[in-house]
């Protein structure tokens, strides 16, 4: 896959996880007085950095496998195959009533998505402006 193709590719990608992200921001300020309600929070940016570190990690010494059962001491992974996931936060708490949502930290996270998303799209938009460039010049 060429640069550009990849890289609109994981912009668009990053767009998609922000857009879920404020969905689970949102949904969790609305239940932050609702007892015993856990927040939720989007894991996609450390499985795809981990995907992304993979293609050019390959171990000093790899196995060769002789038999269709043995387990490979390392295994590529396509960034492309990374979901988005909402998780729920078990292990932490806020209240007393067994709430764990902190409506500070929630709306600090909302800012910070605020302002991601339209940095992606200006990333992407500069992407294709080069792109329109080289077609034109």
């Amino acid at each position: 896959m060429n640069t550009f193709a990849r890289s609109i590719d994981l912009l668009h990608r990053a767009m998609d996880a922000s857009t879920v992200r404020r969905q689970v921001i949102a949904n969790n300020i609305a239940n932050a007085d609702v007892p015993n309600y856990k927040r939720s929070i989007v894991n996609f940016e450390s499985e795809l950095k981990r995907a992304l570190d993979s293609e050019n990690k390959r171990p000093a010494l790899e196995i060769t496998m002789t038999h269709e059962k043995h387990f490979p001491n390392f295994k590529e992974r396509d960034y492309r195959d990374v979901q988005i996931r909402r998780v729920l936060d078990y292990v932490s708490t806020y209240n007393n009533n067994g709430n764990n949502v902190d409506p500070e930290q929630e709306f600090m996270l909302a800012t910070q998505n605020q302002m991601s998303y339209p940095l992606f799209a200006q990333a992407a938009a500069f992407e294709f402006s080069q792109i329109n460039k080289v077609l034109r010049g």
